[in-house]
């Protein structure tokens, strides 16, 4: 969900009239926001609940994102009956925690049976496991029973993902005896795209889009209009590649399988849009190591993860200063390579950046592959030669400008060149190989890729200025 801005609000800010709750770019008000607040500090929840209640699901989850930790559990206490599946589905995962923690088990458990399978178990699967136990003890057994099955399932997989609200039918049928049987079960999901036609072992052998049904004569059997070519998701699959797949068959809706071929759940769209949007943000937040990169992150979370990151690095520079220190002698003979220097491990590091952002990403859309790796290197690496000669060309040229020196010039020009095609190579080699091993490469590349551009290029640099006895 987007983040929603405010500005500070002053002291005397006057309350909100009725049905002003919201500004021109449809963000909620400071004043409405600080009106809210007053009447939670007051303990007036029934303040609280006429202001909210107007409220779009989506505007109430994220009035409750720009409320601190105390201020939403009273909220939650406040408005309990208006926290609809909509809002759940809306909060952010931080924020939907501190809701939870402030509400009976059976409110939670209420919530939980309203929601379709996948949003209960996102509701519930970070809980503590005495929390999860206590509130699926207070659900009714079939719906207790569907959710610790999905939970069964690792994370992010189609398992834990996908619904198991679908519409499945045996091969036999006609569109009459369909349409019938659509209007006749009441238990039925109510929003869904498509019919699943399954055999005799409840396997699919095809599916039929409601807009065939709806256009075919009553007589017609469905298995003479299904379409039995359909992309089948095991319920193993992890959510990126099943995002993948959505993607590369523009899938609206697709079946879940399980181990034997029985049809277990569903995974539509909206669910897919999800997921990318969830793991395009979290290989950004990777390479940089940023932690999950939530303003709604506990604050000792977010120390941890960043400071873990901030230690690894730390090695990594204490290793470029020691290729520094082996070369003190020419720099001390030659005091502008200090000045020169960074700039080459410097240029270095941007441009291995460029090409392992690049390289992440193809391999996280399956755009790399085995077939084609060595054709990747080789253009990055004519892609690394010509930015490397182009800049340090010019680089030299300012050189020679500033110091009136041609071997210093020549050396900083070779010097850009080795390790710009350093940055090329290691930036696709790297997480190729990483990828390899089964490891994240959105994780571990940028320590890598930095490393080897800041050890080459100060080794390049001060290596060949002590070879050409630059003084």
């Amino acid at each position: 969900m987007a983040e929603t801005e405010i500005d500070e609000l002053a002291p005397d800010a006057a309350p909100p009239e009725d049905g002003d709750e919201l500004d021109e770019e449809n963000r909620l008000k400071p004043e409405f926001v600080r009106a809210v607040e007053e009447a939670l500090e007051a303990h007036d929840e029934s303040r609280a609940y006429e202001l909210v209640e107007p409220l779009h699901p989506a505007d109430i989850a994220d009035l409750f994102e720009l409320l601190d930790h105390d201020e939403r559990t009273a909220l939650a206490k406040a408005i309990t009956d208006l926290l609809t599946p909509d809002v759940i589905a809306e909060l952010n995962d931080y924020v939907r925690e501190d809701m939870i923690e402030a509400l009976p088990h059976a409110a939670v458990a209420d919530i939980a049976e309203q929601l379709d399978t996948d949003d209960a178990v996102q509701l519930l699967e970070d809980l503590e496991p005495e929390d999860q136990r206590a509130i699926l003890a207070e659900m009714e057994p079939e719906d207790r029973a569907a959710i610790e099955s999905a939970l069964a399932y690792p994370e992010e997989t189609a398992g834990r993902l996908m619904q198991r609200e679908f519409v499945a039918v045996p091969e036999h049928m006609t569109v009459g005896g369909l349409i019938d049987y659509l209007r006749e079960h009441e238990e039925l999901p109510t929003e869904f795209w498509e019919v699943f036609v399954v055999d005799a072992l409840h396997k699919p052998v095809g599916t039929c889009a409601l807009s065939w049904v709806l256009r075919t004569p009553r007589t017609v059997a469905l298995a003479d209009v299904m379409k039995r070519d359909q992309t089948l998701i095991p319920v193993t699959m992890d959510q990126e590649e099943v995002a993948l797949r959505f993607q590369k068959y523009a899938l609206i809706s697709a079946a879940v399988v399980d181990e034997s071929g029985r049809l277990v759940g569903q995974l539509t769209v909206d669910d897919i849009v999800h997921i990318i949007s969830e793991e395009a943000g979290e290989d950004i937040l990777r390479l940089s190591g940023a932690g999950d990169g939530d303003i709604n992150e506990p604050l000792p979370r977010t120390i941890r993860s960043r400071m873990w990151w901030l230690f690894v690095n730390l090695w990594t520079a204490i290793l470029a200063a020691a290729v520094v220190s082996a070369f003190q002698g020419t720099i001390s003979r030659l005091v502008t390579l200090a000045v020169l220097m960074p700039i080459v491990a410097g240029m270095g590091g941007n441009a291995g950046t460029q090409t392992m952002a690049v390289v992440v990403r193809a391999l996280a859309t399956n755009q790399l592959t085995s077939s084609n790796t060595w054709r990747i290197v080789a253009r990055e690496l004519w892609i690394a030669l010509a930015n490397g000669f182009g800049l340090g060309v010019l680089m030299a040229a300012g050189c020679q400008v500033i110091y009136g020196d041609w071997a210093l010039s020549a050396v900083l020009l070779a010097a850009m060149v080795i390790n710009s095609v350093t940055a090329g190579l290691s930036g696709v080699v790297v997480p190729v190989a990483l990828d390899k091993l089964r490891l994240d490469p959105a994780v571990t590349s940028t320590v890598f890729v930095t490393t080897m551009t800041d050890v080459m290029g100060f080794f390049s640099f001060l290596g060949l200025a002590a070879l050409f006895h630059l003084h």
